[in-house]
């Protein structure tokens, strides 16, 4: 099979999310508010415990996933580098 071209890839996006218990409610969120389809649209996957990697086009149907679900306070940082990520995470954490 012959490998993608670069601007077929997916081009991925990464999220610093502060809360409890996050991969169980960050899917939940997800599920409630846009259902399996934007689930699986959203292509997230689990980089540590608190960061997310998630599809440049899902960004703002995550975030919105999160900022309406009920009864748990997330904190959410963005931004392209995972880099940035990483230190804003030893900064923080």
């Amino acid at each position: 099979m012959k490998p993608l071209i670069p601007s077929h890839k997916e081009n991925k996006r990464y999220l610093l999310i502060k809360g409890n218990n996050l991969k169980q409610n960050i899917e939940k969120a997800i599920l409630e508010f846009s259902g399996v389809l934007g689930l699986s649209k959203c292509g997230l996957s689990f980089i540590k415990n608190d960061i997310i990697c998630v599809n440049r086009e899902a960004v703002d149907l995550v975030r919105a996933s999160l900022a309406v679900f009920p009864g748990q306070e997330l904190s959410i940082y963005s931004d392209n580098s995972f880099i940035i990520h990483y230190k804003c995470y030893e900064e923080i954490g």
